[in-house]
């Protein structure tokens, strides 16, 4: 060990496995909040689309399929809104699971890593 600077502690190889595997992690954690917060826009554009839908008096309602509009029932605009839903909640439910599973990983990767390194190394974003 050195005085001054910091202290020189020996980087196994099995602590870059750890190192990299959190970095790995960090990187789908990113990935996991973009896709939350686009499920979730997702969630609200489909809630507002139905309450929208509750209010209209027409029987039968323009609704896009791919990039055309067609001519569809209200009944059926409404079960594919239901539906829609459905798919989009429970995409939003796994990500969160996987999100949760994501976050518990890194902190046990955390607390080995500043076991070892204590403040020689970094694993906090600002």
């Amino acid at each position: 060990m050195q005085q001054g600077g910091g202290s020189e502690t020996e980087v196994t190889w099995e602590d870059q496995q750890n190192i990299n595997k959190f970095g790995r992690l960090n990187n789908r954690l990113h990935e996991l909040n973009d896709e939350i917060k686009f499920a979730k826009e997702a969630n609200d554009n489909l809630e507002d689309a139905s309450n929208e839908l509750i209010l209209t008096d027409e029987e039968v309602v323009r609704f896009q399929i791919g990039e055309v509009f067609a001519h569809v029932p209200k009944d059926e605009v409404e079960s594919r809104i239901e539906q829609m839903q459905e798919t989009t909640s429970q995409k939003l439910e796994k990500l969160e699971e996987e999100k949760q599973s994501v976050v518990a990983q890194m902190s046990e990767l955390k607390k080995i890593l500043y076991g070892k390194f204590k403040d020689s190394i970094n694993l906090e974003e600002d």
